[in-house]
């Protein structure tokens, strides 16, 4: 099997100065990608500067004959993405790839969470993610290629406690992925999801001792192939723990057709609205939601009413 490189090919790796964005850089710079190291290099709740961790992964790059350029600005501002962005142009006139793993954690429940908790992990993650992609987007559109990661999290998908500001913010970018899928698929714009997990120092506080290997290799080879032209999806997400890589997908019960409804027809027939024994998935690309709103629509027809999964 041939070596997939990035020869020629420049990516924006946030995040890059430590744990899964630290291997994501090293990764493609080791298979010939040019990247910018963005990381502002604060601590676990978004504070503080450090330039240390970026120009570290940077030098490392350098010393095994890559080349790679350190950003200190932060995602959680507007300019801040553009500048980011603007360093890839500067420095090598071109974007090709965007990663997007720079994070925060603030935890509280939510009793006691306070609004700017709430506000600084939203700012880095999702809004972050609309820093940076609104800039490198357009650029990519006319460059007709790129590759967008956008990284969320189990906790995106199922929720977990303490974490209500994470947990919404991981679950827009899903959504965010999902509109720039479709309006890049006719421009070479491929953009997808990467749900991943490894012990690193998000994992501070927790008990890990009973956890299987879980380092950032296991991981950072998922993300390399997205992030590569032979990428063969968009719109999607792939889950990646512990050495376990799977699609993860949004599915819906085939449910359950009436003329009308009372409160008293949901709670009855709740088992068939709720039966997912043949789940039904739309993909984003082409058309995901017309596709959705079609199959609802087919259901309710005349000549369907009285066929399965009608009430």
């Amino acid at each position: 099997m041939a070596e997939l490189r990035f020869d020629d090919r420049v990516a924006v790796i946030t995040g890059a100065g430590r744990g899964l964005g630290r291997a994501y850089a090293l990764l493609l710079a080791a298979r010939g990608a040019k990247v910018v190291v963005n990381d502002t290099g604060g601590n676990l709740a978004g504070d503080g500067v450090d330039a240390g961790p970026a120009d570290r992964v940077v030098a490392e790059i350098r010393t095994a004959g890559g080349e790679a350029v350190a950003s200190g600005e932060s995602v959680a501002t507007a300019a801040g993405g553009q500048a980011i962005v603007r360093s890839a142009l500067e420095h090598y006139g071109r974007i090709d790839v965007l990663i997007h793993n720079a994070g925060n954690v603030r935890r509280g429940s939510l009793k006691q969470m306070s609004y700017q908790d709430f506000d600084s992990v939203i700012d880095v993650h999702l809004r972050g993610a609309f820093h940076l992609v609104r800039p490198a987007f357009p650029v990519m559109c006319r460059a007709r290629y790129g590759r967008i990661v956008l990284a969320s999290s189990i906790g995106g998908l199922y929720g977990n406690r303490g974490i209500a500001n994470y947990a919404a913010a991981k679950a827009g970018l899903i959504g965010l992925s999902n509109v720039v899928a479709l309006e890049g698929a006719a421009e070479g714009v491929q953009c997808n999801v990467i749900i991943p997990s490894a012990v690193t120092r998000m994992a501070d506080g927790l008990d890990t001792s009973a956890y299987p290997p879980m380092g950032t290799d296991v991981v950072a080879p998922v993300v390399g192939w997205l992030a590569h032209e032979s990428c063969s999806v968009t719109g999607e997400m792939l889950v990646a723990i512990a050495g376990r890589v799977g699609r993860a997908i949004v599915a819906e019960a085939p449910g359950m057709h009436r003329r009308s409804w009372t409160i008293e027809d949901v709670g009855a027939q709740l088992d068939g609205i709720s039966d997912v024994g043949s789940p039904v998935v739309f993909p984003v690309v082409p058309d995901g939601h017309a596709d959705h709103v079609r199959y609802s629509f087919d259901m309710a027809a005349p000549s369907s009413r009285d066929g399965v999964g009608h009430a």
